[in-house]
């Protein structure tokens, strides 16, 4: 008895100072606040001089020093008073032909709503700026239920995917299965394996949100198609297990460690806020997509979602809330203004099923973007030249980041933030 007692003592100790060094205080970020709208104003202020030489001169001198001061100061910003782009359905990639294309002739909707694609994870951060992924994943614990695929039968090609990835137990990545299942990474390990390496080669990122979206849903009519195994208890731990065994402690924030010493995640938030970037580059966060009957699952006996690795999809004031996905910025727009103000973080949509880029409709995205909802979800980082529109969800100047429209304080500068 004694032995399991220090057992468990030591795992405490172990796990204590990730989420002590969340909380501690970042030096020098006293009064932040006010100290960036300070330097605004002296930024604003134009260099002495008569002549152009003379005033050009102390002009990039006068910018030169308060850059030495606006830079570190960022690094006091809240996660919660900055906005990023998301890239929805992340792994997907554009069901093959002739298959899209029969699919799309029974189902038509099928023909807009997934013809879309994304480059891999890597690219989308290094190339696209994108900050906030979304995974689909399915429980497999034996391996192989989604290694064949009935969909490509009915034109003639062959079921097996032949990925061997596919046979090993553990995650797997896609949107639907037989029938829309192309991906740039089939596993959920081989997805969080490019993000590791892509945030081990860039220690400076700006935290990374990734959603997962549990999936366990048949398709409709049966015609023999695979049948998910749904995500009960074990599966939940399951998923927890195979996301630390992939991400190093050190770059894993949990809502423990947001949590810190209080009572309950949401006392954390509203009292305290969110960690400040300087003590949260380099890591990356998960968040259930899912709310509803798997949220309840995965917080059973775990009201602040104690011990566990996602931040769930909660609703304000509730015990485990931190993170809220709310996906209509239109209808919701006030919601999601309130909740950032109260310091909680928000997921929301620019786009869906390939509509607005098509048409060229920004007012979803315009209220995403100004609805100050920290993860702005696009399936258009970068336009498609397709539709001829130009669509596309980016900020001013390609920055990765900029300064959230609600929450920011003044004096904070899009450009200091990555």
């Amino acid at each position: 008895m004694r032995a399991r007692v220090l057992a468990v003592l030591f795992a405490l100790a172990a796990a204590a100072p990730a989420a002590a060094d969340l909380r501690r205080p970042l030096s020098g970020c006293g009064g932040y606040p006010q100290r960036l709208a300070v330097l605004a104003d002296l930024e604003a202020v134009p260099a002495p001089g008569s002549r152009n030489f003379r005033r050009d001169y102390l002009r990039a001198f006068q910018r030169r020093v308060l850059a030495r001061k606006l830079e570190p100061l960022h690094d006091c910003l809240r996660l919660d008073e900055i906005q990023v782009i998301g890239s929805h359905n992340s792994y997907h990639r554009r069901p093959h032909e002739p298959l899209f294309s029969t699919l799309a002739s029974f189902i038509p909707l099928i023909g807009t709503a997934w013809d879309y694609e994304h480059p891999p994870l890597d690219l989308q951060f290094g190339v696209e700026g994108v900050r906030q992924i979304e995974l689909d994943v399915f429980a497999d614990p034996e391996g192989g239920r989604y290694a064949s695929r009935l969909g490509p039968a009915a034109v003639g090609l062959p079921t097996a995917s032949g990925v061997p990835a596919l046979d090993q137990p553990g995650m797997k990545v896609l949107h639907v299965q037989d029938l829309d299942f192309e991906t740039t990474c089939y596993t959920l390990r081989a997805c969080l394996e490019t993000v590791v390496a892509w945030s081990d080669a860039n220690p400076r990122h700006l935290p990374i949100l990734i959603l997962l979206e549990l999936k366990d849903e048949r398709v409709e009519p049966d015609f023999g198609w695979v049948v998910p195994i749904p995500f009960g208890p074990e599966e939940m731990d399951d998923l927890d297990a195979e996301i630390r065994a992939v991400v190093p402690r050190h770059k894993l924030v949990t809502p423990d460690d947001v949590r810190g010493r209080r009572a309950t995640l949401d006392e954390a938030i509203r009292r305290d806020g969110w960690p400040a970037l300087g003590r949260l580059r380099g890591t990356l966060l998960f968040a259930m997509d899912n709310g509803g009957s798997k949220r309840a699952i995965y917080t059973d006996g775990r009201p602040s979602a104690e011990g566990r690795v996602l931040f769930p999809n909660a609703v304000e004031g509730a015990p485990d809330a931190a993170f809220i996905k709310l996906n209509d910025p239109i209808g919701d727009f006030a919601r999601i203004q309130a909740a950032v103000a109260a310091g909680y973080l928000v997921r929301t949509r620019a786009d869906a099923d390939t509509v607005e880029a098509r048409l060229g409709d920004t007012g979803p995205r315009d209220a995403a973007l100004a609805s100050g909802a920290q993860f702005v979800s696009t399936d258009y980082p970068e336009p498609d030249p397709r539709f001829g529109t130009g669509y596309e969800v980016s900020f001013p100047g390609e920055t990765v980041a900029r300064c959230n429209p609600v929450s920011a304080p003044r004096g904070c500068a899009a450009v200091w933030l990555e």
